[in-house]
């Protein structure tokens, strides 16, 4: 060892174990190490020896505890030499009389060469240039001598100073570094001093100079960092007024509440804030390197009305690990680590009106090892306190862009229904294709690939398309709002299906070869504009209309045709179309007759001839205009009276 520290690692259970340490344990004569003896202690000379146990394994330090500085006159406790130290350590473990584990250690250590004193020398101090300049004298240039015409060296005497004291240096490089400025009340420099100048100039010392830089050495303001605090949380004369929807839900410590959540490019942002009435249930990829803790679940989160609520949080294990693990690489038990992670966290958050009364936050915890890619959800509900029999009472009257369009089965005893579409994964294959909800206002337009054999009956794959493209909408009927409810049949509208034309075309015994396979389903919703609730629109469902788009499947040979199987593109295809919420009123005759007038219909616009005089022309205000022209007009007046033959001669009468 070369420093005054040096660690190791006892493994085994240190239970019952005694270590200590050895100075000089070689012989002087042989050079032989001495026998062990397990009697020692954990302090020998100037070394100390600290054992930090721990379940499998114990780390083992040894310390010096003199200083390493080389000795100054008459001190002691020091380093004499640049080698300070030249000694041979034993560290023994042992278990009563029997020794387990002995380390040797050959010790090396030279004095510190810095030096931690105090520097008693004269330090010179550089003026600021901007009030003081660094050179008084700039014609001092010798040093010990008089320099001739220079009289603001101190180096001359007076008897010098008198053979050249009718030509000094003048100006900056003769010792004036300060000059007075023009601006100044005092200063007679200027040739020609104007008559506001008495009112106008600097009235200053020569302290404060632009000579030198500046006037004055103003008083810095520190600037105004921009905070990311929440401007939510008023002062506090002012209490909290609760939240509105899409408002960040705030904590105790006026921060956002964060929860990760998918952002506009597809990755996870970790903390992005929670929003108010805003459900949402991600997945997000992480590993063990990458992996980092979210906020803790004892923030408490302010209610709305200035009060705070704690979570009320449960923890789970986790038991099949298989739907969070997608990927994992193989390698040797040995060298696995392993950690417990959050697999999934689910919030509900119980509301009513504008404030939250409860939190309940379900966490899910597993043990995620090294080369493996864990799939992590988060989930987040807002449940009303009004809420019956688990059913959900939404306040909202109409539906927003984003939301889920709910669906229902009114024909059964559980009204539940839903209206979904594919989000593939992996191969696109439709046996691994899983579903998303149907947003309202986002035209979508998704699809999987269904393997089909060659041999396929068409009969038979007609009947499976249908049946993949009928699971998609496991409901009867759409909501006409986002408050809809189950006991209320009129606030429901009825789904129109087009069902798939039927063919009764024969194939004549070709194999590979289906006409008229339903293959696209059409999903379209009528909608409209009923009103805004606080400047949010809000819209309501007219009609919902399901139809069918048939093709023609043709199997698709590839190299050798090898392949039995070939694949068949199945597609779900949304569109929302928005009309009006009342009919326009008709056109009525003056409105059809008007419009051949209409200057942004027709090339040529009859009420601009007379441009200047017309409310069209906005270069000057209209009765400016309106005077122009009829003075314009006077004078046309006038000439085409003058210039009349009985004008002539009345005027030579």
């Amino acid at each position: 060892m070369s420093g005054p520290r040096v660690n190791s690692f006892f493994l085994g259970n240190s239970s019952g174990v005694n270590f200590s340490i050895i100075l000089s344990p070689r012989d002087a004569e042989t050079g032989k190490l001495q026998l062990a003896n397990c009697s020692g202690s954990k302090r020998a000379g100037d070394w100390n020896l600290d054992v930090t146990p721990g379940v499998n394994i114990s780390k083992v330090s040894v310390s010096l505890t003199r200083t390493l500085e080389l000795c100054l006159p008459n001190a002691t406790e020091c380093c004499p030499s640049p080698l300070c130290m030249v000694e041979t350590l034993q560290v023994l473990a042992c278990r009563g009389s029997v020794l387990l584990a002995q380390l040797l250690i050959q010790a090396e250590i030279f004095a510190n060469s810095s030096f931690a004193g105090n520097v008693s020398e004269n330090a010179t101090i550089i003026p600021n240039q901007a009030f003081k300049p660094l050179g008084s004298c700039p014609c001092n240039l010798t040093a010990g001598a008089c320099d001739v015409r220079c009289c603001c060296d101190l180096e001359c005497t007076p008897e010098m100073q008198q053979l050249f004291s009718g030509s000094c240096f003048t100006g900056v490089f003769g010792g004036d570094v300060n000059p007075p400025y023009d601006q100044l009340c005092s200063s007679q420099s200027m040739e020609y001093t104007p008559e506001w100048f008495p009112f106008l100039c600097v009235q200053s010392s020569l302290d404060n100079t632009p000579f030198l830089g500046y006037f004055y050495h103003g008083s810095t303001s520190t600037p105004k960092v921009p905070s990311f605090e929440i401007p939510l949380q008023t002062s506090p004369g002012k209490p909290f007024t609760g939240y509105r929807e899409g408002d960040p839900i705030i904590t105790e410590e006026d921060e956002y509440f964060t929860v990760p959540q998918q952002a506009m490019a597809g990755q996870c942002v970790g903390n992005a804030p929670v929003a108010y009435l805003h459900n949402f249930d991600v997945k997000c990829l992480t590993s063990l390197d990458s992996y980092k803790e979210g906020l803790p679940h004892d923030v408490r989160i302010n209610s709305g009305t200035a009060d705070f609520i704690q979570q009320n949080v449960v923890y789970r294990a986790i038991t099949d690990r298989g739907k969070f693990i997608t990927e994992s690489e193989n390698l040797l038990a040995a060298e696995v680590l392993c950690q417990n992670v959050t697999f999934a966290e689910h919030y509900k958050f119980i509301w009513k009106d504008k404030n939250i009364e409860q939190v309940n936050v379900t966490v899910f915890l597993g043990s995620l090892c090294d080369g493996e890619i864990l799939t992590q959800r988060f989930t987040v509900e807002f449940l009303s306190l009004n809420n019956t029999n688990g059913e959900e009472v939404f306040e909202n009257p109409g539906y927003q862009v984003g939301k889920p369009v709910r669906a229902a089965n009114l024909n059964a005893s559980d009204p539940l229904g839903s209206l979904n579409i594919w989000q593939p994964a992996g191969r696109g294959l439709c046996a691994s294709a899983t579903y998303r909800p149907v947003l309202f206002g986002v035209d979508s337009y998704s699809g999987c690939i269904l393997e089909v054999d060659i041999n396929e009956d068409c009969s038979f794959l007609r009947g499976n398309v249908t049946e993949k493209l009928n699971a998609l909408i496991q409901a009867t009927h759409i909501g006409k709002r986002d408050n809809s409810s189950y006991s209320d049949q009129n606030d429901w509208v009825e789904i129109i299906r087009l069902d798939p034309f039927s063919s009764n075309v024969s194939t004549g015994g070709l194999k590979g070869f289906c006409p008229d396979i339903p293959a696209n389903l059409n999903i379209r919703i009528v909608f409209a504009k009923v009103g805004a609730v606080q400047g949010i629109p809000q819209h309501q469902i007219l009609a919902v209309q399901i139809s069918y788009s048939t093709v023609l499947w043709q199997f698709q040979c590839g190299l050798g045709c090898k392949n039995t199987l070939s694949s068949l593109p199945i597609t779900a295809s949304v569109q929302f179309i928005e009309v009006p919420a009342q009919p326009p009123l008709p056109v009525i005759r003056y409105q059809k007759l008007y419009a051949e007038f209409d200057c942004n219909r027709n090339e040529v616009c009859w009420p601009q001839l007379l441009y200047p005089l017309t409310r069209f022309y906005t270069g000057e205000p209209y009765s400016q205009s309106l005077a122009k022209g009829l003075f314009l007009a006077f004078l046309v007046l006038l000439a085409a009276i003058m210039s009349n033959p009985w004008f002539s001669k009345l005027w030579s009468r």
